[in-house]
């Protein structure tokens, strides 16, 4: 993507954002394929590709009819590295894999995972580092510095919030008192943000207290930006909004969740609707769109391929 060369960088983008049509930013607002954002290729907005970490990348390619996997250094579990206590060891390990992803093209890396270890049920335990949230935030700010570290790639923090188990992940209920959500279950979230800053923010497939996460308004906007001063993006797991009971597009867009991943024709189409029906205005669309614009500026344009 063309770097922004003004100062004045909000500006620019609102400039940008003012040349694009309704469907061009509801376009950029889901994904282009499995691993990308999208492209506004009339205006030079390039795509950024993303991989799974977090303990090495997951690059996939497309090469005589068949899914590849790139060969990639495989590092310790999250797990493993928290048990250091070490913040400088976990910040190295991030650090090649932020080396392997510019040698890949690949702007940002999805992890560290950042939730609580609090059932054998959470099939994701592995990739969080502990059952205390003060060692889990620490050790997450790290990862995110060392990724982070040269400023061609970025990091994804997930799942947020309460992932607690892999079976019926988009429909489990996860009910919580605020004290626990806040003490508990949000808080290395909050030290990693508020001491790493990461470009991106994953929320997780299922709801708490009711409202899927990528549709809580209350943990898009009101904790993670409001309270935490988080100003990057924040990105929905992957086919959340697939299943007819999963999350709602054009909420995920009022919520505050910028990029719905893959992304659509369905969810571009209910976005566009709900503007029609006046459910979604066009400065939350508008809203999401420039902070995808701002997060592409962030990362090197020699890691696009």
């Amino acid at each position: 993507m063309n770097k922004v060369k003004t100062k004045n960088r909000s500006a620019e983008i609102e400039a940008l954002i003012r040349e694009m049509t309704l469907e061009e930013k509801a376009a950029l607002c889901g994904g282009d394929g499995h691993w990308h954002t999208n492209a506004i290729k009339r205006l030079g907005l390039d795509r950024a590709m993303m991989t799974d970490g977090p303990h090495g990348l997951r690059k996939v390619v497309q090469a005589d009819g068949k899914t590849v996997q790139v060969p990639a250094a495989c590092f310790p579990t999250a797990s493993a590295l928290a048990a250091s206590w070490n913040p400088d060891v976990l910040a190295a390990a991030a650090g090649a894999i932020a080396d392997e992803a510019r040698a890949e093209g690949v702007s940002m890396v999805l992890g560290p995972g950042v939730n609580m270890k609090r059932s054998p049920l959470c099939g994701r335990n592995f990739e969080y580092y502990s059952e205390d949230p003060f060692l889990s935030g620490k050790m997450a700010a790290a990862v995110v510095r060392g990724v982070q570290e040269e400023g061609t790639c970025g990091a994804v923090i997930k799942h947020f919030a309460c992932n607690n188990q892999e079976d019926n992940r988009m429909g489990v209920d996860v009910h919580i008192s605020e004290r626990a959500l806040r003490e508990i279950y949000l808080r290395g979230f909050e030290i990693a943000v508020k001491e790493s800053a990461p470009v991106a923010i994953m929320t997780s497939y299922n709801r708490v207290n009711g409202v899927h996460a990528a549709n809580s308004r209350a943990l898009c906007t009101v904790i993670a930006r409001e309270e935490w001063g988080f100003d990057g993006v924040l990105m929905s797991d992957w086919s959340t909004t697939a299943p007819e009971d999963g999350s709602i597009p054009w909420k995920c867009i009022e919520a505050g969740n910028d990029l719905i991943m893959p992304g659509s024709e369905k969810d571009d189409a209910d976005i566009r609707q709900a503007y029609a029906d006046g459910r979604l205005s066009e400065k939350e669309i508008r809203l999401c769109a420039g902070r995808i614009i701002s997060l592409i500026n962030k990362l090197d344009k020699k890691t696009k391929k």
